[in-house]
């Protein structure tokens, strides 16, 4: 199963609403969320049926047993996040505690254990014929990363025939897109011709290289700086990137997404569009 990446250098380019228009345009079988921090996907696709669940855990968290505990304050001094608070008793800021162990390995009198913490959930939408992988996290909770793994291998772990999968990837470049990038067979980034966007698709396009990944780019609301739109055309022309196509700001795209529709599911000049983005991006993908 070939996995197509969509990912943008910046939240609000419009990511999602072109995944959710490629994933209509594909009849998709198998496709994800990993924009684990804010999942909105699910909000633009028809399912009938609750999604299975199971708890996610992240790094462990330091719980102290008070009866053992000896006010010996080691743990506290040695504390390097400042998670841990004396009042009456001492205690630990599940929100600051990192989960590096220093305070159990220091203890003399064993009074506090690593255990394991729920830091989020993952959602898995299937039946007979298609597959759709989500995952929220925890606010506050680290190792987004690792949950974008998890929500990967749930959506390989059902067989629903599907030679492509469509990813809606996170924004910006750190942990959970580079979870994102591991493994998929191409990458579409939607750049917006604003001053940080084509600076943050730069970003984007040199993270996308480490992993040797072919790369596309398409420009979302290019009419809205025609300037900006120029110098995004030229950089890919000078980097031999092809550029699969120009998407119009539309009022109309806006009603739709809100209405719980993807911009091809109306007609509009977005999803007029997208329809020619899809059917380059799969040339290339060719």
């Amino acid at each position: 199963m070939k996995q197509l990446l969509i990912l943008s250098g910046k939240g609000g380019t419009g990511k999602t609403t072109i995944a959710s228009a490629f994933i209509k345009l594909a009849t998709a079988k198998a496709y994800a969320d990993c924009d684990v921090d804010a999942p909105n996907l699910h909000l633009v696709n028809e399912w009938k049926t609750e999604p299975k669940k199971r708890d996610y855990y992240g790094l462990p968290r330091a719980e102290i047993n008070d009866e053992l505990c000896t006010g010996c304050d080691l743990c506290r001094q040695n504390c390097r996040f400042d998670a841990i608070s004396k009042a009456e008793k001492y205690m630990i800021d599940p929100f600051s505690c990192e989960g590096c162990g220093v305070c159990e390995y220091i203890c003399p009198a064993q009074a506090i254990k690593m255990v394991p913490s729920v830091d989020g959930e993952l959602m898995l939408y299937s039946d007979v014929e298609k597959a759709f992988s989500t995952a929220q996290l925890k606010m506050g909770s680290g190792t987004s990363g690792l949950l974008v793994t998890e929500v990967k291998k749930q959506l390989k772990s059902v067989n629903v025939g599907a030679q492509l999968a469509i990813i809606d990837g996170s924004p910006g470049i750190g942990c959970p897109v580079i979870a994102s990038l591991n493994g998929v067979d191409m990458v579409l980034i939607v750049a917006e011709p604003s001053l940080s966007g084509i600076s943050d698709m730069e970003r984007i396009i040199k993270t996308a290289a480490k992993f040797g990944t072919k790369t596309v780019v398409c420009i979302n609301k290019y009419d809205t700086n025609l300037e900006i739109t120029e110098q995004i055309e030229e950089f890919c022309r000078r980097h031999d990137l092809p550029l699969v196509g120009m998407i119009p700001f539309d009022f109309e795209a806006v009603k739709a997404i809100n209405n719980g529709q993807t911009i091809v599911d109306i007609d509009c000049a977005s999803g007029t569009a997208v329809k020619e983005v899809y059917q380059r991006t799969m040339e290339s993908f060719a």
